[in-house]
């Protein structure tokens, strides 16, 4: 009897077939079709934005110079319950960002008292957060409530003592 060896093959040559970068790349960009076609609010393939929750200016402005006056203001169109609320829109649009803004610590200031005038703004501006305390206490303080008029009411000599 001839006994003729037969090669088996060799169980750990087998070795699965890594992806390649090309089918990687298929199916990332078919991975991104699929989530264009989920934000489409149409079959016109539109996607609309979401509306703002409410105007991108909404603040509340409390003033104390004696007695406590609070206005509301909205800005883009102007609203509320400001006296000129067109003109604070205006004022916020030019100084907002300096007066608004947390005062320098390492300025230096002359110390001229202003007067006992305080005002509170908080809400937001531009969508933005805004906390912002102002007095008129210094002359660094002065200048950034005067920068805010007609927002924060103009201040007389009479009203400052």
């Amino acid at each position: 009897m001839d006994h003729q060896r037969t090669a088996r093959p060799n169980i750990t040559d087998r070795r699965r077939p890594r992806p390649g970068p090309l089918l990687l790349a298929a199916l990332l960009a078919l991975v991104a079709v699929l989530a264009t076609g989920c934000a489409s609010d149409s079959d016109s393939g539109t996607v609309t934005p979401q509306d703002a929750p409410g105007p991108a200016t909404d603040l509340t402005i409390k003033v104390t110079d004696g007695k406590t006056t609070t206005w509301s203001l909205t800005c883009d169109p102007a609203g509320g319950d400001h006296p000129d609320a067109s003109a604070a829109c205006a004022t916020l649009e030019k100084s907002g960002t300096q007066a608004l803004g947390t005062p320098a610590t390492d300025q230096m200031c002359t110390q001229i008292f202003g007067g006992e005038q305080t005002a509170t703004i908080t809400g937001t501006w531009k969508g933005k957060a805004v906390n912002a305390s102002l007095s008129r206490k210094d002359g660094c303080e002065v200048a950034r409530w005067d920068q805010l008029d007609p927002l924060l009411p103009k201040t007389s000599g009479a009203q400052a003592r």
